[in-house]
């Protein structure tokens, strides 16, 4: 059954966008009488198209993740930007924030909002396909020195870092409810960057031998939360 978000709803009946009509209509066929699932308020809703309308049959309960976690990402090329937002929709990521670092080699200058707004459809789009109930919120490029962090577990992914490891440092916090996660762009962190995220209470992990390209850390790191979280 497909799956979609709505922010309306009108009585029984919820709203949704022309993106998802043109969808619906023209891209699966589907026709009057059909079922799909809505997500409104973050609850799963069954129900039907009547007549151009998508009237609620029922409202099923689901649990959702009980923490929620930030993810800090360099501003890439396109491509791998495009594939870390999807992946990490898909592995349950509940905020990104893009971040311009000294050693990004990609300006999206004049093209912020532009690019916000296609990233969050990423995100959408990677929500509806895994059954999600939550889609990621996708912030405006920023600066790291602008960025506030709140409480919780903030992890920041190094290559100087030899001995703590991503392992220890979750099992040693297993009952947090927000964490942040920081990787540097290709070109590496500045020192100064990651004595500066240090200071904000950033816990410098290994994670492992090898290095990893960048857009395959934050693949590692939301797998290893999802294996040690995991009921």
């Amino acid at each position: 059954m497909q799956r979609y978000f709505s922010d309306e709803r009108q009585g029984d009946n919820f709203i949704l966008n022309s993106n998802d009509w043109h969808h619906i209509k023209k891209v699966m066929r589907m026709r009057n009488g059909d079922k799909i699932e809505v997500v409104y308020q973050e609850k799963l809703n069954i129900c039907q198209i009547v007549d151009d309308n998508i009237k609620l049959i029922k409202t099923i309960q689901n649990t959702i993740d009980d923490y929620d976690i930030t993810l800090l990402v360099p501003t890439l090329k396109e491509s791998k930007m495009d594939f870390i937002l999807q992946k990490a929709t898909e592995l349950g990521v509940s905020n990104i924030i893009p971040v311009t670092y000294k050693y990004c080699n990609i300006n999206y200058k004049g093209k912020e909002i532009g690019k916000q707004s296609r990233w969050q459809k990423i995100c959408i789009e990677a929500s509806r396909q895994c059954k999600r109930l939550k889609v990621p919120t996708v912030y405006p490029i920023t600066k790291l020195d602008e960025i506030t962090f709140t409480d919780g577990v903030k992890i920041l992914c190094s290559t100087k870092e030899k001995e703590k490891t991503l392992k220890n440092v979750l099992k040693s916090n297993c009952k947090c409810g927000k964490l942040y996660i920081g990787f540097g762009p290709e070109g590496g962190l500045e020192l100064e960057e990651e004595e500066y995220l240090k200071q904000k209470g950033f816990i410098s992990v290994t994670l492992g031998d090898l290095i990893l390209r960048t857009e395959t850390v934050p693949l590692f790191v939301l797998s290893t939360i999802k294996y040690e979280y995991m009921e």
